[in-house]
């Protein structure tokens, strides 16, 4: 009876003969994206945290610790995408996981030494910004040279469910490690994960032709990727679009955390816990959203994840006090998990089908650079309108900004009209060369 038993639940659970896990170089990345991410929602909490209750910081410097993260991205995005394209993008990615690792370190050593200030987490959140703009871009890129360009959206997909199925347990585990040591030092954990994922990076075993340098100088590269971005109907729109969702998703993230701590009364335990809604809202976007990508297009499936990411914020701006506060504090991270993750694994998957693999790390970071120029705004705007409004004219901010984000991209042809994945336009990539 056990035998039938056991052999019910391999038949049930085992993966398809065509599932992408069943690669081993995939699976390898795939493993460590998930403990990265594990290690992610403890900073995720944790540096805020450290912010507004240990620092008392306020609202304009919650906005300005967001804004420093996100300033590299603006700076160094477009000469680390050519940079990209003439070295081998695993080293790049490793060297960023481990830089990460060392510069979240410094802040329980701060702490301990007496040094913590709002200045030393503004440097930390700067180096975090600068290892996202180059090993970000350089670890979209690897996820390319793994899978088949025909299956992008499964693979954005799946690794999209590595980073929020820690998002379930994640927050409630960090919560409760914050309680026991401290934001501070909690973050000595999530260094230890990024040097355990960079570990198991370094395994992987990934064929990478650099392309033949053209004798071009890098001003000359830099122009070269700035003309196929603008040479693809596509690749503008799909920019200002998400760049417009960064500016919302920027205001409405400084003062979240501020609105649960002050105006909720929630402590960081609590906190933590709720954060599981956003894990939540994550799983079943990431399980559900190449059906619904299928189903939809990519193109209307992320526009789709804007609008419901937007009526997160608005649930939280309408919050009462007390236990229904609560609620609408998780449903609101619930909500934003599920248009997160729509608005990503297409975004992410149309902007690479259209890219032929030697433009891709200028593609990838002029993208990132485009849509992040209006987060750093954003974060600032929130964090001011919090500070003279009320926290809750940030969150209607966003909510009101968003749906009309939304309503807009559904009326542009270009966005909503995409229903499959477009293939690589060689003339336009040779005409922008």
């Amino acid at each position: 009876m056990l035998n039938a038993c056991l052999a019910w639940l391999r038949q049930r659970f085992a993966l398809p003969p065509e599932d992408l896990l069943r690669d081993r170089v995939y699976r390898r990345l795939w493993t460590s994206i998930l403990i990265s991410s594990l290690g992610g929602q403890i900073t995720l909490l944790a540096l805020p945290l450290t912010a507004a209750v240990l620092l008392h910081a306020s609202p304009t410097q919650m906005g300005l610790l967001t804004a420093m993260e996100i300033a590299p991205f603006v700076l160094f995005s477009l000469p680390g995408g050519v940079w990209l394209d003439r070295v081998r993008k695993l080293p790049v990615y490793v060297v960023g996981e481990l830089s990460m690792g060392l510069a979240l370190l410094t802040v329980p050593i701060a702490h301990w030494m007496g040094w913590l200030g709002m200045g030393w987490l503004y440097g930390v959140a700067f180096l975090l910004g600068c290892c996202y703009t180059i090993a970000g871009s350089a670890a979209q890129i690897v996820l390319t040279q793994v899978v088949p360009r025909e299956r992008l959206v499964e693979a954005h997909a799946k690794n999209a469910l590595a980073s929020s199925g820690p998002e379930v347990v994640g927050p409630a585990v960090a919560g409760l490690l914050i309680k026991l040591v401290g934001a501070p030092l909690a973050l000595a954990v999530d260094a230890l994960m990024l040097a355990l994922s960079a570990a198991i990076l370094r395994g992987i075993h990934v064929v990478e032709h650099l392309s033949e340098r053209s004798g071009a100088g890098f001003r000359e590269e830099l122009a070269v990727g700035l003309r196929f971005v603008r040479s693809q109907p596509l690749l503008p729109v799909l920019a200002a679009t998400v760049g417009g969702w960064q500016l919302c998703h920027n205001a409405a993230l400084v003062v979240q955390i501020l609105f649960a701590t002050r105006e909720l009364g929630m402590s960081s335990s609590a906190v933590g816990l709720s954060y599981v809604g956003l894990g939540v809202g994550t799983v079943l976007a990431s399980v559900f959203g190449h059906r619904i990508s299928e189903r939809l297009g990519p193109g209307p499936c992320l526009v789709t994840g804007i609008a419901i990411s937007a009526l997160g914020w608005g649930v939280l701006a309408l919050a009462p006090l007390g236990p229904w506060g609560v609620a609408a504090f998780a449903t609101m991270l619930s909500l934003f998990g599920v248009g997160a993750v729509l608005i990503f694994i297409n975004f992410l998957s149309l902007r690479q089908a259209v890219t032929p693999q030697p433009l891709l790390g200028r593609m990838t970071s002029t993208m990132r650079w485009l849509i992040l120029l209006p987060a750093g705004p954003g974060a600032l705007l929130g964090g001011w309108l919090g500070e003279h409004f009320g926290l809750r004219a940030a969150l209607g901010f966003a909510c009101g900004a968003g749906l009309l984000l939304a309503a807009v991209a559904w009326r542009s042809a270009t966005i909503s009209g995409v229903r499959a994945l477009p293939k690589i336009d060689h003339d336009a990539a040779a005409a922008a060369a």
